[in-house]
């Protein structure tokens, strides 16, 4: 195997995750659920110069055989800008396992935020090792992001906790390469008050010691999440915000279009939706960077 750093300066996800903080923008990591998704991120990313880091949740491996995650790959290798293929809320230590040994992720997040916090860093720590033994990058939760999402285990009955700066200590002690910390962000719906955000915590917190990511985006303005990036965040993990128009297509157009003829929209519905987020976020154009 490689050298420690040397592995590093070559991983997909740092690379464009590094570039994004020193350029001051933040990179859109898109949930896919199928291979319209996939088709519909690339595409984005092609057309607006940007690079892309496209998700799966770990229903993706278990539904598919990983079948999606080798197209993804295949996609990203192919593809004229920089693609990063991640594991999101990765929760169960066999599927963190199975996605490190056998199937070709950039990163994975390492989720034990359903323990206690103690526990948390101790298995954090484990299985950060292990995924940069096999050269993948990793990200983890300290504290604890209220609300849920389809595809990832029911955490309902758990309570939220704000990331502290003690948890974010311990967390980057672990030698994670990114943190999605809980301030104020919610998976799921925030409801008709909206997002009520901690923007100062999670950069006086961190200060540039380790990427920052934003997960619970659904539903937010313009106006946030340049704050969230204003803030240090540089990974974007977005669900609804880039797919909402794809499923509001198919709805209304089942029944109206031939199956290839709905598909081929509902890719440009993708390619569309992404591409103003990632105007939004400031990546377009940054392609021609080194990552």
């Amino acid at each position: 195997m490689a050298e420690f750093k040397d592995w590093k300066k070559l991983n997909k996800t740092i690379q464009i995750l590094e570039a994004a903080e020193k350029g001051g923008y933040g990179v859109i990591a898109a949930i896919a659920y199928n291979i319209e998704h996939i088709l519909g991120f690339v595409r984005a990313a092609e057309k607006a110069k940007s690079p892309i880091i496209i998700q799966f949740f770990p229903w993706a491996i278990t539904f598919s055989d990983g079948l999606l995650v080798r197209t993804a790959a295949d996609a990203a290798k192919r593809a004229s800008v920089p693609v990063a293929i991640h594991l999101d809320h990765a929760q169960d230590e066999n599927v963190i396992k199975r996605a490190a040994d056998d199937l070709p992720f950039d990163s994975i997040m390492v989720d034990m935020s359903h323990f206690d916090k103690e526990e948390n860093v101790k298995k954090t720590a484990r299985w950060v090792q292990y995924c940069h033994d096999r050269h993948i990058a990793t990200e983890a939760e300290p504290g604890r992001i209220e609300g849920g999402e389809d595809g990832v285990m029911d955490t309902a009955g758990l309570e939220a906790s704000k990331t502290t700066p003690e948890e974010v200590d311990d967390f980057i002690n672990t030698g994670v390469d990114a943190l999605a910390p809980a301030f104020g962000n919610v998976h799921g719906e925030y409801g008709p008050q909206g997002p009520d955000l901690d923007f100062v915590s999670i950069k006086n917190q961190v200060g540039g010691r380790v990427r920052l990511v934003l997960h619970g985006t659904n539903g937010f303005s313009a106006e946030t999440m340049s704050q969230c990036i204003a803030a240090g965040v540089s990974k974007i993990n977005v669900n609804r915000l880039v797919l909402d128009d794809y499923y509001a297509h198919l709805r209304s157009e089942v029944c109206n279009l031939s199956h290839t003829s709905l598909i081929e929209q509902g890719v440009d519905k993708v390619i569309k939706q992404t591409m103003q987020w990632m105007e939004i976020c400031g990546s377009v154009g940054k392609a021609t960077i080194e990552c």
